[in-house]
């Protein structure tokens, strides 16, 4: 029945070929040398008397035809481990992209309760600021991002809307009673597209222009409340692990406003992956234990 079928290992060199366009990077990723990527991907276009690959001075592309068996090759391969990892027990990796902030102060410090109810499935951090594409990053099993909450697609569902509020530490709280008096810290966007949430939204008229800092990242508005140095305007999803050790506190007498929301996002070639499945049973859960 699946005689005419390529043998499984060229087609293991062609996907990480695909995959990374680049036969020097499949190498790498194989621990093979690029001749051997290359005899490979020439005897699999032989077999099957199709150019799979386009072979350019310093990069190689895939034809059509190449882009047709890269995209049933990545998901036969990826079927295939996922039964082999459920038949054999073993550890399987499960790769999140999502920003610095939300994996520094909400996702990692929670993962050990997803570690400890799937010991099997390791899950892999990658943090950037910039979306990416799953159809071409195929590594990648499911993304987590932060954005307005009227923009809707196929891939999103939406986990949280988060509120907005003025934190500091108990000490600076002490030192700086009046917000009029405090160093004002808020984070301005690296992405231009997302509204800004700023102070002149809390305190309109009330505040020095001089004695405000910004931060591009949300994380780092944070830690710098955390080192004294001001009041942080920031999402309360944040801080809550800091909330729950007392390391900040909730400024008094400040309104809270509507930040924006946070979405998760699963092609469609993960839809019935059982480790993505099981990723976003435990993370939608989280949110609704929040």
């Amino acid at each position: 029945m699946f005689s005419h079928l390529p043998p499984l290992n060229s087609i293991r060199v062609f996907d990480s070929a695909a995959r990374l366009k680049s036969f020097k990077a499949a190498a790498s990723e194989l621990n093979v040398t690029p001749t051997a990527v290359s005899h490979q991907i020439r005897g699999l276009e032989n077999s099957l008397d199709t150019l799979l690959f386009e072979r350019k001075t310093r990069a190689i592309e895939l034809t059509e035809e190449g882009e047709k068996l890269a995209q049933v090759a990545y998901l036969a391969l990826r079927q295939l481990s996922t039964v082999v990892s459920e038949l054999t027990n073993t550890q399987t990796t499960l790769t999140v992209s999502t920003t610095a902030s939300f994996a520094a102060m909400w996702l990692v410090p929670r993962l050990e309760k997803f570690h400890q109810l799937n010991p099997e499935i390791q899950v892999v951090v990658k943090t950037g600021e910039q979306l990416d594409d799953f159809d071409r990053d195929k590594r990648i099993d499911l993304i987590i991002r932060y954005g307005r909450d009227d923009v809707e697609s196929l891939h999103k569902i939406k986990l949280v809307t988060e509120t907005v509020g003025a934190y500091a530490t108990p000490r600076y709280l002490e030192n700086t009673p009046r917000i009029e008096d405090a160093c004002l810290i808020e984070t301005k966007w690296k992405n231009q597209d997302l509204p800004s949430i700023s102070w002149d939204r809390v305190v309109a008229g009330k505040i020095d222009a001089i004695n405000r800092r910004h931060f591009d990242l949300e994380h780092h508005v944070i830690q710098a409340a955390l080192a004294d140095q001001g009041v942080a305007l920031v999402s309360s999803l944040l801080v809550e692990t800091a909330i729950k050790q007392g390391w900040l506190v909730a400024f008094p007498n400040q309104p809270r406003i509507t930040g924006l929301a946070y979405f998760l996002m699963i092609p469609i070639h993960n839809a019935h992956n059982h480790k993505v499945r099981r990723f976003q049973e435990w993370l939608v859960n989280e949110f609704v234990v929040t």
